[in-house]
């Protein structure tokens, strides 16, 4: 008998296994919005007793994110940040870290501002460069943080790279792929112990939810971040959860449709003589874009460009029609952010200037709007720079 075909990801994404109801047969699981379950035989618990310890509306959110990336265990969580840093407790006072240089402010915030309180020491360098991962490793190193695309500035590390390194020295390591999603790069594969997502992001897609979610490779490591997850408590409740599977479900389209208008608008800033640099791994002049290549399926649907100062910058968001100026990314609109005073408010200037991450920055999440009329858009604000 032959071996059955595995499913390939667009139809992976509508047939994990877990959108049938078993008690109804409804074609998605229902909306759970209970706090607490009764209990036949107290000596016996219930798979469900209390809904911070599981609930089944996040429990078919949290298989279907496992089996997306290729997981053991799934946790949803409140926020990415209630991800990350539910992650981070895997970790102990005296323990040191070594993280993406030019990670996300809200991360590098908690690494700096909470963790460092609790006893856990951060080093921050350029990953791009394995070499600087072995440089920094101490006696008391006990994981390395990834974000691949970094942001803002879309820096590539090599995964697979990173992973031997840390398996070579016992460290854990925690990608952050909230870039890329499930659909585009799978970090487990390669090694990683971690992977967590800032869900409100592509995942979700509809910029209408925050959620976080959290997958292991290992069990024995799942059951130390379901401890955390139950103990700290910050999770998904569970209308989000059904809003997320919801939203997971057009992943695939909604994905490679931005992923087509980001590389078109890239390569079409490049040859602009308005902007002085676009951070973009589809690009060929990218430093990362063949270790992408080799990691990912697509180039991502977000890029960054300096427009050389703060004034330029302000003047261009003003200017532009369609794109929602904001916060976050992975909508199905396109939105521009300031990192400067949005996604790195938390690092203070001179840090954010050592990474490169200027005044005259901008972050373009592209959405599903026909890339042409972004082109327009942008090319009629940016005239008005000259």
């Amino acid at each position: 008998m032959s071996e059955e075909k595995k499913l390939t990801f667009a139809t992976q994404l509508l047939h994990t296994g877990n959108e049938i109801d078993q008690t109804t047969g409804a074609s998605a699981i229902p909306i759970y919005q209970v706090s607490t379950f009764h209990q036949e035989d107290p000596d016996n618990p219930p798979q469900y007793e209390y809904a911070r310890s599981g609930n089944p509306t996040r429990n078919a959110l949290e298989r279907t994110i496992a089996e997306l990336e290729g997981g053991t265990r799934g946790f949803a969580f409140a926020s990415g940040m209630a991800a990350i840093s539910t992650a981070l407790l895997l970790f102990s006072a005296g323990d040191h870290l070594i993280a993406t240089d030019d990670i996300y402010g809200g991360t590098f915030r908690v690494l700096t501002t909470v963790l460092n309180r609790l006893g856990i020491e951060t080093t921050f360098v350029d990953v791009t460069d394995l070499e600087n991962i072995r440089v920094a490793i101490r006696p008391n190193t006990k994981g390395i943080l990834l974000e691949t695309p970094s942001n803002p500035l879309l820096k590539i590390t090599d995964l697979a790279g990173a992973a031997a390194i840390a398996k070579e020295h016992g460290l854990l390591t925690i990608v952050d792929n909230t870039f890329q999603t499930p659909y585009l790069q799978r970090p487990l594969d390669v090694g990683i112990d971690v992977v967590v997502h800032s869900a409100t992001k592509f995942l979700g897609g509809h910029s209408d939810l925050v959620a976080g979610l959290a997958v292991t490779k290992d069990r024995v490591l799942g059951h130390r971040l379901a401890q955390l997850q139950n103990s700290f408590g910050a999770v998904l409740g569970p209308q989000d959860c059904f809003l997320l599977q919801r939203g997971i479900k057009t992943l695939k389209v909604r994905m490679d449709a931005s992923c087509d208008g980001a590389e078109r608008i890239a390569h079409w800033l490049a040859e602009r003589e308005e902007i002085s640099a676009v951070f973009y791994p589809g690009l060929s002049t990218h430093q990362g874009h063949e270790v992408h290549r080799k990691q990912s399926t697509r180039s991502g649907a977000v890029l960054s460009f300096d427009t050389g100062s703060a004034e330029r910058a302000k003047l261009l968001m003003q200017q532009v029609k369609i794109p929602l100026v904001a916060v976050s990314l992975g909508g199905v609109e396109s939105i521009l952010s300031y990192p400067a005073s949005m996604s790195h408010s938390g690092m203070p200037k001179e840090e954010r200037h050592k990474r490169g991450i200027t005044d005259g920055l901008l972050r373009l999440s592209v959405g599903l709007e026909d890339p042409d009329d972004l082109i327009a858009d942008l090319e009629r604000a940016l005239l008005q720079l000259s």
